[in-house]
């Protein structure tokens, strides 16, 4: 818009007219629903519109057309400096998703004691049927103006979650993984686990001083009705028996709870009686951006410090292994650095290149890397036209590797901060899937680190992928 300009009361008359055609579209549905806080679900979902309203597409609220009539008397007619004083509609007929309507109001009285103005007020859509009729009544202005239109502000539909909730729903379809709850003993890594049992995701296995464990859930209200609890004296006991359940194969995944993840990682890395493999271990980031169009997935973010080039190598190959059992055939891997160009003084830029060569020579399987790439044009395609890059990886990267652990801890809590994005984890290279949830995790995030893990675990139950170890199939 780049300007408006109001009619005075003076300048109006009777039979004047002012229109606005519009088509409905998702996105307007979703940003009423989000202002209006109208979250009837026969204007967001088709299932239930089928099902309330027998209709096969979705219908926009009632007020969506009403609020076009507000736009047409404070944008035209008469403009900036109008007052709202009635309004009546009468709604024959709904809007279905793509109809289009063209609103017209029309003016029909005017009353010079009040400056008042009555307006006819009509909408039809595309088939010529009336959708919407009415009158509104306005105290229109008695100062001209035009008012430049840079003050309008921006509005986008942000959806959150849709990365998760497409995870979680997945896994409800399966059976549920058996999962080793390492010390649940305060309430978020009880009730974290026991959501996850809940929502048919996880069969836990509680691991813990029983007594504490009991305590908690009282505390907080949880049901542990038909629940395995393995009593230990301490969070170490806890440690050395959860990692035993998953190295004999009784569960499929580990979870830590309570106790500090060093304490629980000290048991997973021992080289006798731990669930160490011929792959380094590493930690994922699945990250739910809205901003972003596909999960993307951050390594590695809290167990590698300083990772060297040959961790790289399973790093990377740990998170193309997750991201194919999530259904992404040939991910792609983007090698992050300061620079998208090879520059000695920066390691990073000449590991990237190394890691590069070594997927051509198939040292790294399954995926396509880049790098190196900075972030922006690793996820962004204007950043990457702009830098003349030509990459399959360049704006549209599913896997971001980054330089160290500094750096990635970093990008991920930015993006949650700053980009309202959400961080789900799991940690990879071990014999099982071990998931890994912060305080600060939101409980879709705890639910969908349980669903990510447990996908993994599946994949490995119904052998539907060959995940290597790097010292040969399990």
């Amino acid at each position: 818009m780049q300007s408006i300009e109001n009619r005075t009361y003076a300048e109006i008359s009777i039979g004047d007219k002012a229109s606005l055609v519009r088509t409905l579209t998702k996105e307007d549905t979703e940003m009423f629903a989000a202002l209006s806080a109208d979250y009837n679900p026969t204007h967001l979902d088709e299932e239930w519109a089928t099902r309330l309203l027998k209709s096969q597409k979705i219908s926009g609220h009632g007020m969506w057309g009403g609020s076009l009539f507000s736009a047409l008397l404070g944008n035209e007619l008469p403009g900036p400096g109008s007052v709202y004083k009635t309004q009546s509609f009468t709604f024959h007929r709904p809007v279905e998703l793509g109809d289009t309507l063209t609103l017209t109001i029309t003016v029909t009285a005017k009353e010079d004691a009040t400056n008042s103005i009555t307006l006819a007020c009509l909408a039809i859509n595309q088939h010529g049927e009336t959708v919407i009729d009415g009158q509104a009544v306005v105290e229109a202005p008695t100062e001209k103006v035009r008012i430049a239109g840079a003050f309008v502000p921006e509005a986008k539909v942000r959806r959150r979650s849709h990365v998760y909730e497409d995870i979680i729903t997945q896994v409800k379809s399966m059976p549920p993984v058996s999962v080793a709850v390492c010390h649940p003993c305060d309430e978020i890594s009880l009730t974290g686990a026991l959501d996850a049992y809940q929502n048919g995701i996880i069969t836990p296995v509680l691991v813990g001083p029983e007594d504490k464990i009991r305590e908690t859930a009282e505390q907080f209200g949880q049901d542990l009705t038909g629940l395995r609890i393995i009593n230990t004296e301490h969070s170490h006991g806890s440690a050395e028996v959860s990692v035993a359940l998953c190295r004999t194969g009784e569960c499929e995944a580990l979870m830590k709870g309570s106790l500090h993840t060093d304490e629980m990682m000290h048991e997973v890395a021992k080289r006798d009686t731990g669930l160490r493999t011929g792959r380094r271990i590493s930690h994922v980031y699945i990250m739910d951006t809205p901003t972003y169009p596909k999960p993307l997935f951050i390594t590695d973010a809290a167990i590698n410090i300083y990772p060297t080039l040959e961790d790289k190598v399973d790093i990377c190959q740990n998170a193309i292994d997750l991201v194919q059992v999530m259904g992404v055939a040939t991910p792609l891997v983007a090698i992050l650095s300061a620079v998208e160009t090879v520059y000695p003084k920066i390691t990073s830029t000449i590991e990237a290149a190394a890691l590069c060569k070594m997927a051509d020579r198939g040292q790294i399987k399954g995926a396509i890397l880049d790098g190196p790439l900075a972030f922006d044009n690793a996820i962004s395609p204007e950043a990457a036209r702009i830098k003349k890059i030509t990459s399959p990886v360049a704006g549209n990267a599913d896997i971001l590797l980054v330089p160290d652990l500094e750096a990635g801890n970093m990008l991920a809590k930015q993006l949650c901060y700053l980009a309202e994005a959400e961080a789900a984890g799991i940690v990879l290279g071990a014999r099982v899937p071990i998931i890994l949830t912060s305080r600060a995790d939101t409980v879709k995030a705890r639910l969908a680190s349980c669903a990510v893990a447990a996908l993994y675990a599946q994949a490995r139950r119904t052998g539907k992928k060959k995940l290597m170890t790097g010292g040969g199939a399990e």
